[in-house]
């Protein structure tokens, strides 16, 4: 499982950057077609979700507590849940909000095999 945490990590932190920019454009299309749909700001919180659970999850991959595999359980199904209620035209967000989801869920196996 130490080495899936820390690939699902790196993954998250990589994919940071990629939701990240697409939040951005999404808020813009928002803002200048005026539909008040809040799916760019969504995407730029789940993309912070994304990011600090990678980082949490690479710091506590070697950890013998599941502290961290809990704190990581919480940040991806936060990030999990903002993407997917709040997707509205931003449709690629499910996307990442079911990677997010599929990241809690291998926390959450970790974290029941320690």
């Amino acid at each position: 499982m130490k080495i899936l945490k820390l690939v699902t990590g790196i993954l998250s932190i990589i994919l940071f950057v990629f939701v990240a920019f697409q939040s951005c454009a999404a808020g813009l299309s928002n803002a200048l077609s005026d539909n008040g749909e809040v799916s760019g700001s969504a995407g730029l919180l789940t993309a912070i979700c994304l990011l600090t659970a990678g980082i949490v999850s690479i710091a506590t991959r070697n950890a013998e507590r599941n502290g961290g595999n809990i704190a990581c359980i919480i940040i991806y199904l936060i990030g999990a849940f903002l993407g997917f209620v709040m997707a509205g035209s931003y449709s690629d967000l499910k996307i990442w909000a079911g990677y997010a989801c599929i990241c809690g869920i291998i926390h959450l196996i970790s974290a029941i095999n320690n």
